[in-house]
């Protein structure tokens, strides 16, 4: 039988991970003897490449992982490349680039663009497309990345193109001095201007959400304030401010006050009366901080992406 571990490691090859099925494996589920024979991978793993059709049991592509052996069959591997591989990649992906200079990058990002490489999106990512633009920001940790929009929130970010800039970018965030504004449409009638001092933490039950906790169970403090732009059919057009920069921070608030964003598919419910939209109307219009090496105060804006400003447009006229 080869050595599971022969190869381990080496995401190179072209040729696919070929292993024998030991007939003391007589009866046991395919995912099992994959997890045995291949120890370094986790059996979720291995089901995942097993329903992607990257496993053959003698010849012939399986993708159920429950699949009964019985012994003496060969298995053969079309193993992927390691996500850490892919992540750590330069990628030719265009960028909208508002402003550069020997220290900073900033990008107007566009919807559908993952920050930074996570499950499921090891590729394609605005990483990638920095470790292109910028070959020397792989030495900086996480290529320069000191926060982050949602993959379908638009708008303005800031890169640090050096360590030294990365510090002092941080040390801003964190003393809450970089001014970040967005546009966001949101359902319902927003009746004045204001705001939500409320902590955001993960969802007691659904862990890939955020929501509105206490301190008391893991909560961190958390305020938006936001200013009404203009009324549309169902649905008010706001401006907000983040004062504290919150995994969807601006999502989470207004969903709370009973405002969520319009097509946001987390935290708003489908309604008849708001209008279709493809994902949260959200964009990051206005971005502001102290240069790290000048110290001047500097500000850049953007206007939402195309899409955005069609559904104003067919809200104008509704």
């Amino acid at each position: 039988m080869n050595d599971p571990m022969e190869n381990s490691g080496d995401y190179s090859r072209t040729e696919p991970l070929v292993l024998s099925v030991p007939d003391t494996c007589s009866g046991r589920r395919l995912d099992q003897v994959l997890a045995e024979l291949l120890p370094q991978h986790s059996r979720n793993r291995l089901q995942g490449w097993v329903r992607d059709s990257l496993v053959r049991i003698d010849g012939q592509v399986e993708t159920e992982p429950k699949r009964k052996l019985h012994g003496g069959e060969q298995l053969s591997l079309a193993e992927p490349p390691d996500a850490q591989v892919l992540a750590e990649q330069p990628e030719d992906i265009p960028l909208d680039i508002v402003y550069e200079d020997e220290c900073l990058l900033v990008i107007n990002k566009p919807p559908g663009l993952v920050v930074h490489p996570g499950s499921g999106n090891w590729s394609g990512t605005l990483m990638n497309a920095l470790l292109h633009h910028i070959p020397g920001i792989a030495e900086v940790p996480r290529a320069g990345i000191v926060h982050r929009l949602d993959k379908d929130t638009s708008g303005l970010m800031v890169v640090a193109k050096t360590l030294e800039a990365q510090t002092d970018l941080v040390r801003q965030l964190q003393a809450r001095s970089v001014r970040r504004v967005y546009l966001a449409l949101v359902a319902g009638t927003v009746k004045a201007d204001g705001g939500v001092d409320s902590p955001i933490g993960r969802h007691p039950v659904q862990r890939t959400k955020m929501a509105v906790v206490p301190e008391s169970r893991g909560g961190k403090p958390a305020l938006t304030w936001y200013r009404i732009l203009a009324y549309y059919p169902h649905c008010t057009y706001v401006e907000c401010s983040l004062a504290t920069g919150r995994t969807h921070q601006i999502r989470v608030h207004m969903a709370s006050i009973g405002h969520p964003l319009v097509g946001d598919p987390v935290y708003g419910k489908p309604h008849a009366r708001l209008p279709e939209f493809h994902r949260q109307a959200l964009h990051a219009t206005r971005l502001g901080l102290l240069h790290p090496l000048s110290g001047r105060l500097m500000q850049w804006e953007a206007p939402p992406p195309a899409d955005m400003r069609e559904l104003l447009e067919r809200l104008e006229y509704a």
